[in-house]
């Protein structure tokens, strides 16, 4: 009998390649969310320790609590910037999100049908091989009967 061979193994190898590009894409985005996170943290921790350090002066003067009103506002314009940032990329993600999923459950597919056929292919060697001893049983055995 012949070897296994799956008439849409290169339809499955594309699948696979499909999704292993899908779920890079997807690692991509959660980095570009997770790294958006960070940058809000920073920023919001520098306006924290801006304040904490004017508050540690002896002596504060009008300007220098105007130098740290700006920047608050400054801290607090980079935070909105970075939250509408978020909101894209929360979006991007959950739609590459999607996009992997599909490309999972394509793939899933076709190596499900792989997985049938083998197993189809399996038993048919098996009864084969089955065959095959059954006949040579009786060849020997007529054999050793004829003589």
């Amino acid at each position: 009998m012949n070897a296994f061979r799956f008439p849409l193994q290169k339809a499955l190898d594309l699948r696979r390649m499909q999704l292993d590009q899908e779920q890079a894409k997807f690692k991509q985005e959660a980095e570009t969310v997770a790294a958006l996170d960070r940058q809000r943290a920073e920023s919001e921790a520098s306006g924290i320790r801006a304040e904490i350090d004017v508050r540690q002066w002896g002596l504060v003067d009008g300007s220098d609590l105007r130098a740290l009103d700006r920047f608050r506002l400054r801290v607090k314009a980079d935070g909105g910037r970075i939250a509408q940032q978020r909101v894209a990329a929360a979006r991007a993600l959950e739609a590459q999100q999607e996009a992997m999923l599909q490309a999972r459950r394509r793939a899933k597919l076709l190596e499900r049908l792989r997985e049938r056929r083998l197993a189809e292919w399996e038993r048919a060697h098996n009864r084969e091989l089955e065959e095959l001893a059954s006949e040579s049983f009786l060849a020997q055995w007529n054999r050793r009967a004829t003589e």
